[in-house]
């Protein structure tokens, strides 16, 4: 069976691009075919990969600000030419899905979300845009002719996989398509539980850090809770000077930046519990916390409602604010939680279970699209 892997871009490195790894190793002499790619991000998982690119990889600017060529991007995608193909697996957010295959082809799309700044949060993007309102409704226009294309895409698809049941109810909103879900893998190999006889005193939290992840609800709690309570906050992004801002060189409040694996699986083990104040669409972080051992205090919504078993493997505050963090955090020495019950939970979320899953999905609905 000839396969082809497609994936939006890889100018970044996320969660996302983690599950294409996965998918690259499962079908290793698939080649890779993507938007664009930075060479760091190729090198970091995927050295050895045959990978075409678009046009845009040679444009100027093409990798930096590759937002400068979002209304290219649909055509970019259906000039990849998989005639050759049996199956093609469509790793997405955005542009992949739209890619054009011939009615042999079975096209599998695992997609993490229906694109959020065309659909979900169209309006908070458009907001958030620091131009005049003049050039807002011009990009307004843009995206709404990308949203034509986008739903139009999404017929090209025959088997759509959601990433979680958040991201399902999304897809059938938007698409009217059915879709299975299988959740992301996570490297819980990679984590383990802290041996010693107590936790170090402080509260873990980390992700890319952009206003929507609402980082800036726990910096502002700490600061209420008071120097009894410290939180370490690793990652970083556009709204790290903001954040550090809030905190005021406080010294219970502390910014990690960028961290390896190996002192990202050291955070989460001796952490007291991991910090969750965002809707995600999964939250690979969550899920590594609980590999770790380390029970999970999150936001009541999204993806984290479905990994986060409450009173088992972490508890839930149920409004997106300081206080209600920092309440969530005083209640923390009421529990009792078992470390080795956590990180046996999180092995449902391991890469190996994935890999079986979508094996069994593909047989499923190829032998499916072959009786048709």
């Amino acid at each position: 069976m000839k396969v082809a892997l497609i994936h939006d871009h890889l100018a970044q490195d996320g969660g996302a691009e983690k599950v294409l790894k996965v998918f690259s190793d499962m079908f290793s002499n698939a080649p890779i075919y993507t938007l664009l790619y930075d060479k760091k991000n190729v090198e970091k998982y995927f050295k050895d990969k045959k990978i075409d690119t678009s046009v845009i990889q040679k444009l100027p600017g093409g990798i930096k600000h590759y937002q400068w060529y979002l209304p290219f991007m649909p055509m970019a995608v259906e000039f990849f030419d998989l005639r050759n193909f049996d199956l093609v697996l469509s790793d997405t957010s955005s542009f992949a899905k739209g890619v054009i295959t011939s009615p042999e082809t079975v096209h599998v799309c695992y997609c993490h979300t229906p694109t959020r700044y065309l659909w979900s949060d169209t309006h908070q993007y458009i907001n958030e845009l620091k131009y005049n309102k003049w050039f807002k409704k011009i990009i307004a226009i843009t995206l709404n002719r990308l949203r034509l294309w986008d739903l139009a895409a999404a017929t090209r698809v025959d088997y759509f996989i959601a990433n979680s049941k958040t991201v399902q109810k999304r897809i059938f909103k938007y698409y009217r398509r059915e879709s299975e879900v299988i959740y992301p893998p996570v490297e819980t190999k990679k984590f383990f539980i802290n041996k010693d006889k107590e936790q170090e005193k402080f509260f873990l939290a980390g992700c890319r850090l952009a206003p929507y992840k609402r980082v800036d609800i726990l910096v502002e709690a700490f600061k209420n809770l008071g120097s009894d309570y410290k939180i370490k906050i690793f990652g970083d992004g556009v709204d790290l000077k903001r954040l550090k801002k809030i905190a005021n060189g406080s010294k219970n409040r502390e910014f990690l930046g960028r961290v390896s694996e190996e002192k990202k699986a050291k955070l989460f083990s001796r952490a007291q519990a991991f910090l969750n104040p965002q809707e995600e669409d999964f939250g690979i972080t969550v899920v590594e916390s609980m590999a770790s051992g380390r029970p999970v205090i999150a936001y009541r919504k999204g993806g984290a409602t479905e990994t986060v078993i409450e009173g088992k493997t972490g508890y839930f505050f149920d409004n997106q604010n300081s206080y209600s963090v920092a309440k969530a955090i005083e209640k923390f020495s009421s529990y009792n939680f078992n470390p080795e019950e956590i990180k046996a939970y999180a092995e449902n979320f391991s890469i190996e279970n994935f890999s079986k899953k979508i094996n069994s999905f593909i047989e499923r609905k190829k032998a499916e699209y072959n009786n048709i």
